[in-house]
C-alpha cells in the first residue's frame, strides 16, 4: 500500500466518523452542524479536554445573541465608528483556555 491510498484511507476514515458523529449529534438534537463538528473533534484530537469544550459549547449555545447597537448622532459632522456588541459571552475567555 503506497502513501497516497494510505492518506486517502485515513481521510475516508476521518469522513466516516465525521458523519456517524453528525448522525449522533443529529438524534441527540445538539444543534451542531457538521463543521463545527469537525472543528470539536479536531481540537479533541490535538488534546483539548471534551468535557470542558462540551461546557463551552452550552455556554455559547445558551447566550442571547448580542443586542444591535443603538446608533446615536455624532455631537459633530466626524465620522464615528460603529462599536460592535461583544460576539462572546463574558466567560468566553477563560472557558477556552481551560480547554486548550
Amino acid at each position: 500500500m503506497g502513501m497516497e491510498e494510505s492518506a486517502g484511507g485515513a481521510a475516508r476514515q476521518a469522513k466516516e466518523s465525521l458523519e456517524l458523529a453528525f448522525q449522533m449529534s443529529q438524534i441527540l438534537d445538539t444543534g451542531l452542524d457538521r463543521h463545527t463538528l469537525s472543528l470539536l473533534m479536531a481540537l479533541c484530537d490535538r488534546g483539548a479536554n471534551p468535557e470542558a469544550l462540551a461546557a463551552l459549547v452550552r455556554e455559547l449555545s445558551s447566550a442571547a445573541p448580542p443586542a444591535p447597537a443603538t446608533p446615536t448622532a455624532p455631537a459633530s459632522n466626524a465620522v464615528v465608528a460603529p462599536t460592535a456588541p461583544s460576539l462572546f459571552p463574558s466567560g468566553f475567555r477563560q472557558a477556552f483556555h481551560a480547554v486548550c
